[in-house]
Formats: C-alpha cells, sequence, structure tokens
C-alpha cells in the first residue's frame, strides 16, 4: 500500500490534467494515480505515475479503475475531476448520442468517480474533492448548449456533494477556468505552440491569457487540509473576464 498521500486526476494525460499531475509530483511527496483513455498521453507521464486506461464516462470502467486503485492503496486523499471532451456545435445538428456523450463524461463521470472511491476517500479522514468545471458554467458563446449545461450541472453537483459529504469530512469545491491555453501541455503528437495577439492579451483584466500551471496551482491550494473553511465554492479563474462589462470594443 502507497505511504504517500494519494491524489488521482481524470484526463490527467494533457492539458490543465497533465499540469495538476505534475504540480502534485513525487518530490513533492505526492502519489499520483491518473485515468485516462489516451494511451500515449499515458505513456508519456512520470514513471513514478500509477496510470490506467479508462473511461470516466462509463460506470462499469469507474468502478474497475476504483478496485485496481485499492489494491495499492488504502485511502485517497485527493480526487480531482478534470476528464472532458470538447463539444462546439449547432443545435439543430447536434445527435442525441453526441449530447449524451458530453454529459456523461463531463458531469456523470464525476458523480460516478466520487460515488465509486468514496470509501477510499472516507479513509483518509479530511479528503478533498475538486471539480474542474468551466466558466461557460455562467457565461457562453453560440452552440455550446451540451458542454456549458455540463459544466453548470458540475456546479451544481459540486454544492450538492458538499452538503452530502460533510459528515465524512470531504470538502467539494470547484474550479471555473476561463480561456487556457493548453496546447502546449498535450501530448507530442498534438502539441503545439498558438499565436496569440496583444489584443487576446490585453482583453484581460490580468493582462495575459492563462495556462496550465494557473489552474495545478488553485487545486494545489484547494487540496491543503489547512483550507478546510473552504468547502462548496466555485473558484473562478479567468484573468477577471466575467468581472469585466464589455459593451464595445475600443
Amino acid at each position: 500500500m502507497a505511504k504517500r498521500s494519494v491524489i488521482v486526476v481524470t484526463g490527467g494525460g494533457q492539458g490543465i490534467g497533465r499540469a495538476i499531475v505534475d504540480q502534485f509530483d513525487h518530490e513533492r511527496g505526492w502519489q499520483a494515480a491518473v485515468l485516462d483513455m489516451d494511451q500515449e498521453a499515458l505513456d508519456e507521464l512520470p514513471g513514478t505515475v500509477w496510470r490506467y486506461t479508462g473511461d470516466v464516462g462509463d460506470p462499469e470502467a469507474v468502478g474497475e479503475f476504483a478496485r485496481w486503485l485499492g489494491e495499492r492503496t488504502d485511502r485517497v486523499a485527493v480526487l480531482v475531476n478534470n476528464a472532458a471532451v470538447p463539444f462546439r456545435q449547432d443545435m439543430e445538428a447536434t445527435t442525441v448520442s453526441e449530447w449524451n456523450r458530453v454529459l456523461s463524461v463531463n458531469l456523470s463521470g464525476a458523480y460516478w468517480m466520487v460515488k465509486s472511491l468514496l470509501p477510499l476517500l472516507r479513509a483518509n479522514q479530511g479528503a478533498a474533492v475538486i471539480q474542474i468545471a468551466s466558466t461557460r458554467a455562467l457565461m457562453s458563446e453560440p452552440h455550446t448548449e451540451a458542454y456549458s449545461a455540463a459544466k453548470g450541472g458540475l456546479l451544481a453537483l459540486t454544492h450538492a456533494m458538499a452538503v452530502s459529504l460533510a459528515s465524512d469530512q470531504i470538502r467539494v469545491n470547484a474550479i471555473s477556468p476561463g480561456w487556457v491555453v493548453s496546447e502546449p501541455w498535450q501530448k507530442s503528437a498534438d502539441r503545439h505552440y498558438p499565436e496569440l495577439s496583444d489584443a487576446d492579451h490585453r482583453q484581460h483584466p490580468s493582462g495575459r491569457v492563462g495556462s496550465p500551471p494557473d489552474i495545478a496551482r488553485a487545486v494545489r491550494f484547494l487540496a491543503d487540509p489547512a483550507n478546510t473553511f473552504i468547502n462548496g465554492a466555485n473558484l473562478v479563474i479567468d484573468g477577471g473576464m466575467t468581472i469585466k462589462m464589455i459593451y464595445h470594443q475600443d
């Protein structure tokens, strides 16, 4: 059984998830366990990471992962529900299977993960669950109904779980990232560095677009057992965009 504090990160092979894994590395005393569908991305993780190929949108696969994890540790200190599939499409073109797929991964997957890992989370006595939501739960662009609905549901799931799991000493919080450039954090085959204009950066009150480490550092803050008074919260990390009134462009 692992003696280090264990953190589970879904979708931890790439993007924000990979930055979170790097933030909770062996040198800082953590044992990271990653559930991801992309075998190539998993293979590029450090050798110290526990890696499992699976689909969070499949409750049976999540259950199998929980059993696999239980053979390696008797407790989980932090669960980060990060796995998500992007989706943007006109309502008239969206199929039932596409809609269901987005909700099964981006929303239901978080529920199945907590449910399946609940015995390991309880055993930690002060575990933290962190949901990676999105500012699209709070504001929208056209044709993002499925994605926005899933992320909005994730915020509701967060405060519901925070209340339900309070007696188990399990805190549940969410982070809603804004524009985060994750392409440099993808697996090698997909990694690239998009060109951003000065206007892209300047439109943010913070003066720049976000990066995955911005979110990973917030996960570390919410995971800190000293922060037990933060529960059921949604931490918006978007460079100030959701508090900025935009009536015209200069």
